[in-house]
Formats: structure tokens, C-alpha cells, sequence
């Protein structure tokens, strides 16, 4: 696991107990779809993130950037 993965695992534990120590609703859906929906959103960004960071970039010469 990388640093990301541990950052973001710390982050939802505070903010989970945060919560209950505040005793605010959890910022999560109160049904099964709504969470699978959450997960799946979750996993879909992972998934392209590793895909697009592994492709060799085909338009760099279309890109503008600090020199423009």
C-alpha cells in the first residue's frame, strides 16, 4: 500500500469518530446502494488513475504549460 492509501484509511477514521464523539449523523448513504455506490465510485477512480498514469502521454506537444 502506498502513502495515499494509508493517508486516506487515517482520514476516514477520524472523521468517523469525529463523528460519533460530536454526535453528528455519519456522512455516509443510510441504505446498501448507496454505500456499493460510493465503493464502486471509489474503485472506478482508482482503477483509471493507475490505467492513465501507465499510458505514455500521445499529446504533449498539444499542451500548454509554464512556457505556454
Amino acid at each position: 500500500m502506498n502513502i495515499k492509501t494509508y493517508l486516506g484509511f487515517f482520514l476516514a477514521f477520524a472523521l468517523g469518530a469525529l463523528c460519533a464523539l460530536l454526535k453528528l449523523p455519519l456522512p455516509a448513504p443510510p441504505v446498501l446502494i448507496g454505500a456499493l455506490l460510493v465503493v464502486s465510485m471509489t474503485l472506478g477512480y482508482a482503477l483509471v488513475d493507475r490505467i492513465a498514469s501507465q499510458r505514455a502521454c500521445a499529446n504533449r506537444q498539444h499542451c500548454g504549460g509554464p512556457a505556454g
